[in-house]
């Protein structure tokens, strides 16, 4: 009776870390650039034979590898990866993953993300413009000019973020390794005017939502339903 007792509470564990993570991705469903977060569980097996026991693990983060819809909006500090590649932005935590294409240019002429961090070339340093130049143009590969003449380009990235990976903020990700920069590929580019929305599907967040209520309610009523069977055990042979 004991077993299932711990094999109920491994299991409200794991619905647990599903539950934050459906609730993490509900609150940026509107959030630029976000990739949303899934949980892959395996059953841990304790014992052998008869005697074996499964119970839940506490599950996987990964991110989602789909894409986010694009959103034109016409500001030309604005843009957005086509293609699997990351922008590369300089924080006080080192370089971080981002597909938020919200940039804007201070009066020094530095590239910089919404939250005020330089914006990388493929070579990891930060973009600087002329201040007096005006908003860019980009080419499809990331190509600055102001005016007739290239100031530079838009680093895009690529890594593994792997397992139990690390958000910076609301839409960046602390890649593990290095990232590598992209070169001379012509699936992946930059749109100008355009931004990459949230990939997470509302409606199906919230289905999966329902989905771990009602899993939860299961376990609760298993939880319960051991403990009456223990109480009734033990009433029986106290009467002995």
């Amino acid at each position: 009776m004991q077993d299932s007792l711990y094999v109920s509470l491994s299991s409200q564990l794991a619905l647990e870390k599903r539950l934050n993570t459906i609730a993490d991705n509900v609150a940026n469903a509107s959030t630029i650039g976000f990739r949303a977060t899934g949980v892959k569980f395996e059953d841990v097996v304790s014992g052998a034979g008869q005697r074996s026991i499964a119970f839940a693990s506490t599950g996987d983060t990964f991110l989602s590898g789909a894409h986010g819809a694009m959103q034109e909006t016409g500001n030309p500090f604005d843009f957005a990866v086509q293609g699997d590649a990351w922008f590369g932005i300089q924080t006080p935590s080192g370089t971080i993953m981002t597909r938020d294409g919200r940039f804007s240019m201070n009066e020094n002429g530095e590239l910089l993300s919404i939250e005020g961090h330089p914006v990388l070339d493929a070579g990891g340093a930060p973009i600087q413009l002329d201040p007096r130049g005006g908003a860019p143009k980009v080419g499809a590969d990331g190509a600055l000019r102001q005016g007739d003449r290239q100031v530079g380009a838009i680093g895009l990235f690529t890594f593994n973020p792997g397992i139990n990976f690390t958000r910076y903020g609301n839409s960046g990700i602390v890649p593990p390794q290095p990232p590598e920069p992209i070169t001379d590929r012509s699936d992946v580019g930059v749109a100008q005017g355009f931004l990459e929305e949230s990939n997470v599907n509302p409606v199906m967040e919230m289905m999966r939502l329902i989905q771990v209520q009602r899993a939860f309610e299961n376990v609760a009523a298993m939880v319960r339903q051991a403990g009456e069977s223990t109480d009734e055990a033990i009433k029986t042979l106290g009467s002995k």
